[in-house]
């Protein structure tokens, strides 16, 4: 199974959105520094009620936890939008 829908499907499990899109932006980081360890540069931007109450650094915190080992060898670097399905 490819990084992408390993993501996917940690933070469908985790978090239940209503909206979910993955982007492997890895081949814009060709050559980088973080790259040649072989971990991709990914773009989530996820819809989840789980969100509600929670603060941006909070609902990182919830990315990252329901990713878990992904962030240490498959994900070298991580842009994360967060939305409430009100802010969405």
């Amino acid at each position: 199974m490819d990084r992408a829908a390993l993501i996917e499907r940690r933070l469908r499990a985790a978090l239940a959105p209503t909206s979910l899109e993955i982007a492997d932006d890895s081949r814009l980081h060709a050559g980088h520094a973080g790259a040649q360890s072989g971990g991709g540069h990914f773009s989530v931007t996820i819809v989840s009620p789980r969100f509600r109450g929670q603060t941006t650094i909070g609902r990182h915190r919830m990315v990252y936890e329901a990713l878990g080992e992904l962030m240490q060898k498959d994900i070298h670097a991580l842009r994360i939008t967060a939305l409430t399905p009100e802010e969405s």
